[in-house]
Formats: structure tokens, C-alpha cells, sequence
């Protein structure tokens, strides 16, 4: 048996959130769970516990039902594309070369 992933209830709010965007997702494209199970090859109760953002089901999971709904699983890659902070961080541990003096003519 596995370890329990214990989560705050910051991570369970965003999971919760994206689960409920991915059923939006589902649902704007007019498309049954059953389609979207069979096409990401889960079972049906995979694809709900996805839609309520459980912690428990893969990250693989998630992204087979992303593919099913049309290739937005594209979409992973924007995850931490535009590190604001972590750019800034590395920015600040640069050093800056000096300039070379002035050639003589």
C-alpha cells in the first residue's frame, strides 16, 4: 500500500478547481464521460474523481483525459513556462561583467 498524500487546503482548492475546468472543458464540447473514458482508456468513475479534482488519480491520468478532450494536453506544457520569480532570483545571482576600457586610437 502507498503513502497517503496529505494535502493543504490551498493544493486541494486548485486541484478542485482544475477538476471542475476540465469538466467545463468536457461539457462546453458537448461530450459524455463514457467517450471521454473510452478514448483515454480509464474507467468512467476515473474520469468523475478527475472532474472533482482528486489528489489520488495519476498525473497520467489527468493528461490521457486532457488528450481526450480534443489535445488539451498541450495545455501541461504551460505549466511554470513563465517563471516570473524564479527568473528573477537566477537574475539577481548573475554577476555583471565589467566593460573593457576604452581602446587607445
Amino acid at each position: 500500500m502507498g503513502k497517503k498524500i496529505v494535502l493543504t487546503p490551498s493544493i486541494q482548492r486548485i486541484l478542485q478547481r482544475m477538476g471542475e475546468q476540465i469538466k467545463l472543458a468536457r461539457l462546453r464540447r458537448d461530450i459524455p464521460v463514457e467517450v471521454i473514458a473510452d478514448r483515454a482508456g480509464l474507467w468512467r468513475t476515473t474520469v468523475w474523481a478527475i472532474e472533482k479534482g482528486s489528489p489520488s488519480v495519476s498525473m497520467g491520468a489527468y493528461a490521457k483525459v486532457l488528450h481526450a478532450i480534443e489535445g488539451m494536453d498541450k495545455d501541461l506544457l504551460l505549466i511554470c513556462k513563465d517563471d516570473i520569480k524564479g527568473r528573477l532570483m537566477q537574475d539577481m545571482g548573475l554577476t555583471i561583467a565589467h566593460r573593457a576600457s576604452k581602446r587607445k586610437k
